[in-house]
């Protein structure tokens, strides 16, 4: 009877061992997959419908002062390692202003700014952490973008036709400024515009520590994310 007895425990170790080692393989992968907010999709123009030759723009058509307006986001995307699983993780938010400047078929300076507070994830522990301690927005409540290159294109858009072009500038986050280039994508909507892209960023290159909890790491590097509806002014 003894040792039957002993048997049953061993078992009950062993099984509890193996849900043990069980639940910390699949719990991650649970989290991630039913449990944890899906990712935002990546930003693209979303273009009107398809347009004739005749909609294609004069030069002077686009001159003048254009404002961010409603329906613009901006944010981050980074990967998270929550014990040896990779989470994607994006935050939000819909407080960005900007404006920009153009002259014929050059857009001659952009300034963007956004509400860095105001970013939003899943997760409310998440973002007090990403306020309080990695981007300290009591000191620096807004991230920017400023052009410092001017953009020529070689033709006036089509309304309607998505445009890829290059775009040299600031980028400024948590007080530290550093020079980045950006694949944006472009498209005219008639009388509006939108532009939307995304900047590869190392954290630490801003002063940024990327968080590491042991059981949950943030890595090194993410983006910036943005999508920008513009109006004239």
């Amino acid at each position: 009877m003894q040792k039957r007895t002993k048997i049953i425990t061993v078992s009950i170790v062993a099984g509890a061992l193996v849900l043990g080692a069980t639940a910390a393989i699949a719990g991650p992968i649970v989290y991630r997959d039913l449990i944890a907010a899906k990712p935002d999709t990546a930003p693209t123009v979303t273009a009107a419908p398809e347009a004739s030759a005749s909609d294609a723009a004069e030069p002077g058509d686009l001159s003048g002062a254009w404002t961010v307006g409603d329906g613009s986001f901006a944010g981050y995307r980074v990967d998270e390692v929550l014990n040896g699983t990779d989470v994607t993780v994006t935050g939000r938010t819909e407080q960005v202003t900007g404006e920009l400047t153009v002259a014929g078929l050059t857009l001659e300076s952009a300034a963007f700014q956004v509400d860095v507070a105001s970013i939003a994830t899943d997760s409310a522990n998440r973002d007090d952490y990403f306020r309080t301690e990695a981007l300290r927005t009591d000191e620096f409540p807004t991230a920017s973008f400023v052009l410092t290159e001017p953009i020529t294109v070689d033709a006036a858009p089509t309304v309607g036709e998505v445009q890829t072009i290059q775009a040299t500038g600031e980028l400024t986050l948590a007080g530290v400024t550093k020079p980045v280039t950006v694949e944006l994508q472009a498209v005219l909507n008639g009388e509006t515009g939108q532009v939307a892209g995304s900047i590869p960023i190392t954290f630490a290159d801003f002063g940024v520590d990327a968080p590491n909890l042991g059981f949950v790491s943030v890595e090194p590097s993410g983006s910036v994310e943005f999508s920008l509806e513009l109006t004239r002014a």
